[in-house]
């Protein structure tokens, strides 16, 4: 009898154990999941953004990265400059991951306005014809388009129209110069610093730019000059599909709080100063 109450009592504990470990196995494989679903939730996080992107989870910006200080590429092969900066401030905002598309001006504006890109940022400044194709946000930048040329130069404002101008290609400066003096006084390269060299060639005798770019261009080739009168004065913004509206207004809320809290203008000092 007492043999068999042991073994009952035995019987009764190991039955007690193992409900015990069956339940702290549980309850450990529940904590588990939880921890991979809460770790799941949080990696999902950043495309839950209510935004149609063309690439789930990130922001695609088209560029023509031979724009510097706006754009630009670094020896390693990354991208580097204000429009960089800014755009990279937007999609973290926005939860999302920048990628950054490099190709032609032209081809930069086309892919924003096919919605190819999800933003174009390369100084674009706002006008009435890419007004018709696009959405803009508001203005981050002000550019001002100035003229290089040659030291001891006998060009000016004044007889700009008398030279040849290089400019680049579906720019501003280019369509102010074709719409001043005239397209047999214009030529249009792919980016500015082909243009520089065109001028450093004597293949034109100015060049037409964004200020900003044109004193780097400048710093970068000994023997040029910048005139002192700026050419035209204009505004630099993001631009977008006209499908995507929704888009619109989270880059220009994001864009609103980055300017707030100096973001922005920090950037624009990085690369400009004062």
């Amino acid at each position: 009898m007492k043999k068999f109450f042991a073994l009952l009592l035995a019987a009764t504990m190991i039955l007690s154990l193992a409900a015990c470990g069956s339940k702290d196995s549980a309850a450990q494989t529940n904590e588990s999941t939880a921890s991979t679903e809460t770790t799941a939730d949080t990696a999902a996080a950043p495309a839950e953004t209510g935004l149609t992107t063309v690439n789930a989870g990130k922001l695609t910006m088209s560029t023509n990265a031979a724009f510097p200080p706006y754009e630009s590429t670094a020896d390693d092969g990354s991208f580097i400059g204000i429009d960089v900066e800014i755009a990279q401030a937007i999609a973290d905002k926005l939860g999302l991951e920048l990628q950054i598309d490099d190709m032609d001006f032209d081809a930069a504006l086309l892919a924003a306005q096919n919605s190819k890109s999800d933003i174009v940022m390369a100084g674009v400044t706002v006008n009435e014809e890419r007004l018709a194709v696009m959405n803009f946000s508001e203005s981050y930048s002000t550019g001002v388009q100035s003229v290089i040329v040659k030291e001891g130069s006998d060009v000016t404002l004044d007889n700009l129209g008398d030279y040849m101008i290089g400019t680049q290609r579906g720019t501003t400066g280019n369509i102010y110069c074709t719409d001043d003096y005239g397209d047999d006084h214009v030529i249009a390269y792919d980016n500015g610093i082909t243009a520089v060299q065109a001028l450093i060639n004597g293949q034109v005798d100015a060049v037409v730019i964004d200020n900003a770019p044109a004193k780097s261009l400048v710093e970068a080739n000994t023997g040029l000059t910048i005139l002192d009168t700026e050419y035209a004065v204009e505004d630099y913004a993001i631009g977008m599909a006209k499908s995507n509206t929704a888009l619109l207004d989270a880059v220009n809320a994001a864009l609103a709080e980055l300017q707030a809290d100096g973001t922005v203008q920090s950037i624009v000092d990085k690369y400009i100063g004062n």
